[in-house]
């Protein structure tokens, strides 16, 4: 099994990077996985304790089951994600995802590889680096369009957490990466390569060496 993380920026492309990877390798070929379903469960505290927490810092992600997910498919087992409602600001009691073990795992998200020890189970490791102005157009449009959100309160997240946070956790993160991507889905050349390196992986080629 190869592991391919993909991380970046808020509104970077990093899904769009991913999905392009798919098409061109076959959706059967390849196990998706956001971590942004990951998100600590803090269905115990109320709604506006949930709305206060930072979810833009690398401990506001669950890795330790995200780690145990990806060896449970590394050794052929299927695992169960939790699904994320944003709308809510916690995962679902009723849903979960079932992560089925596949020849390649493609693991997008923000801090992807903030973490050493998920880095460590990382094959390739990409980083999708998209110009500040273009992301955060592309978060406004994203958290009013699928999260409900007013533009007071995007405006507000991104001065006080996101911005903070990129600058301080994900951007440093882009030294550990084999691969970087600029402008995300718009790079068709990057695209390509890292689909010919997997391709490389899933052909058996001898000369592939994960680099």
């Amino acid at each position: 099994m190869l592991i391919i993380g993909i991380a970046g920026g808020t509104g970077s492309g990093k899904t769009t990077v991913a999905r392009s990877v798919i098409d061109r390798l076959g959706s059967g070929k390849v196990t998706f996985i956001s971590q942004d379903n990951y998100y600590k469960d803090h269905s115990h505290l109320s709604f506006t304790e949930r709305g206060l927490i930072n979810y833009d810092h690398p401990f506001a992600f669950d890795n330790e089951l995200l780690i145990q997910h990806l060896k449970e498919l590394k050794q052929g087992l299927p695992a169960q994600a939790p699904v994320y409602d944003f709308t809510v600001h916690a995962r679902s009691t009723v849903l979960t995802e079932e992560l089925v073990p596949n020849n390649i795992v493609i693991l997008e998200g923000l801090h992807v590889l903030s973490d050493e020890k998920l880095r460590e189970i990382l094959d390739i490791k990409v980083f999708v680096d998209t110009d500040p102005d273009v992301r955060i157009l592309r978060r406004v449009l994203r958290d009013i369009e699928e999260r409900g959100r007013t533009i007071q309160s995007i405006h507000h997240q991104y001065l006080t957490t996101v911005k903070p946070m990129h600058e301080a956790f994900i951007e440093p993160s882009k030294k550990y990466a084999d691969l970087i991507i600029p402008e995300g889905g718009e790079n068709e050349v990057g695209i390509q390569l890292l689909s010919i390196l997997t391709e490389k992986y899933l052909t058996g080629d001898q000369k592939w060496n994960g680099a």
